[in-house]
């Protein structure tokens, strides 16, 4: 993979913008728990497409990439239950969730694409 590429753009942003949410989530209403969950997942999308641009091998790229994929997935989750729960509001919301949702079509094509290649 080249080193300028849209899914490792787009997944430094998306962890940007978790890190800064998180920030938010603690001072301002005070948190902690779930905050620190989507911490933990928000930014290892990223963490894990960086990964596999280093990767090894095919292989080893598609293992780090399905990893971001289903980092992605766990970052919904806890993005819901925060807006569920009342922390984030539907525009909070519904902003941070283009944003994962585009990280999970990205990777989930490339692994999709990855597997059809070597099947």
């Amino acid at each position: 993979m080249k080193e300028d590429n849209v899914v490792r753009e787009k997944s430094y942003a998306f962890a940007l913008r978790v890190v800064k949410l998180a920030k938010w989530l603690q001072s301002e209403k005070k948190e902690f728990v779930l905050s620190k969950q989507l911490l933990r997942s928000g930014t290892s999308v990223g963490a894990n497409v960086e990964e596999a641009i280093g990767g090894q091998s095919e292989r080893d790229f598609l293992s780090k990439m399905s990893i971001a994929y289903k980092e992605a997935l766990e970052s919904h989750y806890w993005l819901r239950l925060l807006h569920d729960s009342g922390e984030l509001s539907d525009t909070q919301f519904n902003s941070i969730i283009q944003d994962r949702d585009e990280l999970l079509k990205l990777t989930g094509s490339i692994c999709k694409t990855l597997r059809k290649k070597n099947s």
